[in-house]
């Protein structure tokens, strides 16, 4: 060694030096990706201070992030509000959550603030497809926080969750410098819907009802088209509301339900109709209350005189499967319920514990109801 270098100094010199090459280690370059607008995003580097302009996209983010709330610099108040049973799954492992600066609610007309949002100097905002144009009632939102210099990733699990679920985890996962993570997800994804695909693809459709929300208002609200319309389709059935209902959703009247006379009823529900009396699936709901829900629900008159229900074709499934890719699960469940036969051998519980394996929160509890093997 040469004068003045002791061998304390040699040995915090070796334990310090992997901790200065770190940072040099830890930088990454620009990223690109293609987003559900088939916009190019670009960033100089991973992302890290993320703001959702609508809350639920976290459910998408927990399933390609491990720490998804790390790097929210804010976020719609819609999540907590929409989906207490996962928000306080979240809250239980990321205490954090709790101070994520708010910047509206994302899910209402005009309730996203692109001031706040600006503010908080985010590297990226991921925004719904649904909210990118003046429909959400704030103008472009793109192009005014592009204008900014903010960057804007438009991502989609709900219009057309079928068609933009992939590319917007792939436009996530490249941003946030989750690629390896995502692709794992997206193979799991693609790989059960291609599975069911295979097994309804000569079967007949049943015609399928869906009662959305239900026994929470007055019978009965419907998917049109896209959204839970699309799980249908997927899972091999008609929707007997898409003929009679020109929009994304609506009311059907008890009597129009009566003489369209379904091959199968299928209930949507959630907590947040447990004060109302409808139907209560969920993250962290008992058997016992899902049945007990279930059974009500079936037995209010005019529902009741149903062919699908004195024929055991009814069944109850977890509304919010509707804005997340663990739709994957939902559809699969729908399919083993509209084609038994032929579906015997899909396992959609093994479905969901896998999904759960990605997941930043558990997916225990009843999230479907219907008679024999659930």
């Amino acid at each position: 060694m040469s004068p003045g270098f002791s061998r304390r100094s040699f040995v915090l010199g070796a334990m310090t030096a992997p901790l200065v090459a770190r940072p040099a280690k830890a930088q990454v370059g620009a990223v690109s990706a293609t987003d559900a607008l088939g916009r190019t995003v670009t960033l100089p580097a991973p992302a890290r201070r993320i703001v959702l302009a609508q809350g639920r996209q976290l459910n998408s983010l927990g399933f390609i992030h491990p720490d998804p709330v790390s790097i929210l610099a804010g976020w719609g108040s819609d999540f907590a509000r929409q989906i207490p049973d996962a928000y306080m799954r979240y809250k239980t492992r990321f205490p954090a959550i709790a101070h994520v600066p708010v910047v509206g609610d994302g899910a209402t007309p005009g309730g996203f603030s692109l001031e706040r949002t600006v503010a908080l100097a985010p590297d990226l905002v991921l925004a719904p497809r649904g909210g990118a144009n003046a429909g959400a009632g704030h103008g472009d939102l793109v192009a005014r926080l592009e204008a900014a210099g903010v960057p804007v990733a438009v991502v989609d699990f709900f219009n057309q969750p079928l068609t933009d679920t992939v590319p917007s985890l792939r436009a996530i996962g490249r941003l946030t410098g989750q690629d390896e993570r995502t692709e794992r997800f997206v193979s799991f994804y693609e790989g059960r819907l291609r599975r069911v695909a295979g097994k309804i693809a000569r079967a007949r459709r049943p015609r399928v009802f869906m009662h959305v929300h239900a026994g929470g208002t007055e019978c009965c609200s419907s998917p049109g088209r896209g959204t839970l319309n699309d799980f249908i389709q997927a899972a091999g059935g008609d929707n007997v509301a898409s003929a009679l209902l020109p929009g994304a959703s609506g009311q059907i009247s008890l009597e129009q339900l009566l003489v369209a006379n379904p091959d199968c009823y299928v209930a949507t529900g959630g907590r947040h109709l447990e004060k109302s009396g409808g139907l209560v699936l969920g993250l962290g709901v008992s058997r016992a209350v899902a049945e007990e829900s279930f059974a009500r629900l079936l037995a209010t008159p005019g529902i009741a005189a149903l062919g699908a229900v004195s024929g055991q074709r009814a069944f109850g499934l977890w509304h919010l499967f509707n804005d997340t890719p663990l739709h994957v699960a939902a559809i699969e469940r729908l399919a083993g319920w509209l084609h038994p036969e032929s579906c015997a051998d899909l396992d959609p519980a093994a479905t969901l514990a896998e999904a759960a394996t990605f997941s930043a929160i558990p997916l225990d509890g009843a999230l479907w109801v219907g008679p024999g093997r659930s």
